[in-house]
């Protein structure tokens, strides 16, 4: 089941995080109680389809356990009455959610906890949450992206031409962007087993708003100023390693940490459209390497900003490292598998001559200062054609289940006691 505006991601409910539950039982408090009366009197009116106040203090302390963003009471009024919708347009379009898919469901979203389905359900009910009432959102949920499948299918799936588009296969216009958020964090001996534990838990995000937070507080990049928000880029900057992963995103999904050397990567998907200009491809990637004692302590970035002031272009830094071991500087041009990973991902967010100082070597103990050369273009043959289907699918029917979803909600009758106290 989905919170908010639905998505519908590659699996039926991999778009909501969970969190650490077990932590989460021990440390939330429940939601307060929405209103002391009856807790069976309607709260609100769906098209003659009624949501009490016992469902909706059940839902608030079901967000609340799973630490969803915003106002809980508000977020489980909104979500409710999109699951009566929803509900409603499943019976309409004649479909039953079997209880094997319901089963399959639960199981999935409880291994978002690293928990079987009893012992998530065993979870909700020792934090006073009853198991109907994630029984009932899992329901729909999986009604609900059954029900999309089969009305918009057909239009949404992408025409041969569309992906050779997309791809640029065709040699005429069409590529395919994607708007990202970072997160990227030093390992050191002394932080491995607490950034892991971290960036494992990091994954579990799909608010943009939580991701941005954790990234000015956490991330080493630049980005992090700006809440690790990237700007949009052509799917082919991205090393050849990370493109299956972003496409298999859904719109605020992350991808599980990715290992890099002496880091830890994640990315959120924050976007991805279909543009009229077919996307770059490159054959080589030349790029210039120089490697600054101290890590990242104050004296390095402190030399390496001094050097990013003196430097236009990486045939500059031959002057830099004039004097110095021949090892001081490395500078290559490399087909984009062959670059190291976490090198590729900072060259795709560069320019020529321009900079970044967010990776170390030697467990910590060197800065690395990058710098793109350039890049050499070849036709567009790297990215999968069945993984850019995916996504422009995927994109294609989340754009109709919000559509649809909002003109339900626009006809329906909607009377909401709640607003009245």
């Amino acid at each position: 089941m989905q919170l908010g505006p639905s998505r519908l991601p590659p699996s039926p409910l991999r778009a909501l995080a969970l969190g650490a539950i077990a932590l989460a039982i021990s440390t939330l408090g429940l939601a307060a109680p929405l209103r002391a009366q009856s807790p069976f009197s309607p709260a609100i009116t769906v098209n003659d389809a009624i949501i009490s106040y016992y469902e909706l203090e059940q839902r608030a302390n079901f967000l609340t356990l799973l630490r969803a963003p915003g106002s809980a009471p508000e977020e489980a009024r909104k979500a409710l009455i999109e699951e009566v919708l929803k509900e409603q347009a499943i019976r309409g379009a004649g479909i039953e959610v079997t209880e094997e898919a319901i089963a399959e469901g639960i199981t999935e979203f409880a291994a978002r906890a690293n928990l079987s389905g009893d012992e998530f359900v065993q979870a909700l009910s020792q934090a006073g949450v009853d198991p109907a009432t994630f029984r009932d959102f899992v329901t729909v949920g999986v009604g609900w992206r059954e029900f999309v499948r089969a009305r918009f299918l057909p239009r949404a799936r992408p025409t041969d031409a569309e992906i050779d588009r997309a791809l640029g296969a065709d040699g005429s216009s069409g590529g395919v962007r994607v708007l990202l958020s970072e997160i990227i964090m030093p390992l050191t001996p002394e932080n491995i087993d607490q950034v892991t534990a971290l960036a494992e838990e990091i994954a579990q995000v799909t608010s943009e708003g939580e991701f941005s937070s954790l990234a000015g507080q956490y991330s080493a990049t630049a980005t992090r100023s700006n809440g690790g928000r990237m700007a949009w880029m052509p799917l082919t900057n991205l090393p050849p390693q990370l493109r299956p992963l972003i496409l298999s995103l859904a719109p605020g999904e992350v991808t599980a940490p990715i290992p890099l050397p002496d880091a830890v990567a994640l990315f959120q998907l924050r976007g991805i459209e279909e543009t009229t200009a077919p996307d770059p491809v490159y054959s080589a990637i030349d790029y210039a390497a120089y490697y600054i004692p101290g890590g990242r302590s104050e004296a390095a970035l402190t030399q390496a900003a001094r050097i990013a002031a003196q430097v236009d272009t990486c045939d500059d830094l031959y002057g830099v490292a004039q004097g110095q071991p021949a090892e001081v500087l490395e500078r290559g041009s490399l087909a984009p598998s062959e670059i190291p990973q976490d090198i590729a991902v900072e060259l795709a967010k560069l320019d020529d001559g321009e900079v970044s100082t967010a990776l170390t070597r030697a467990n910590g103990q060197t800065l690395v200062f990058l710098m793109l050369c350039g890049r050499t273009a070849e036709i567009n043959q790297d990215a999968s054609r069945q993984d850019v289907a995916n996504a422009l699918l995927q994109e294609r029917l989340n754009a109709f289940a919000d559509s649809y979803l909002s003109q339900l909600q626009a006809d329906a009758l909607i009377i909401d006691n709640t607003a009245l106290e």
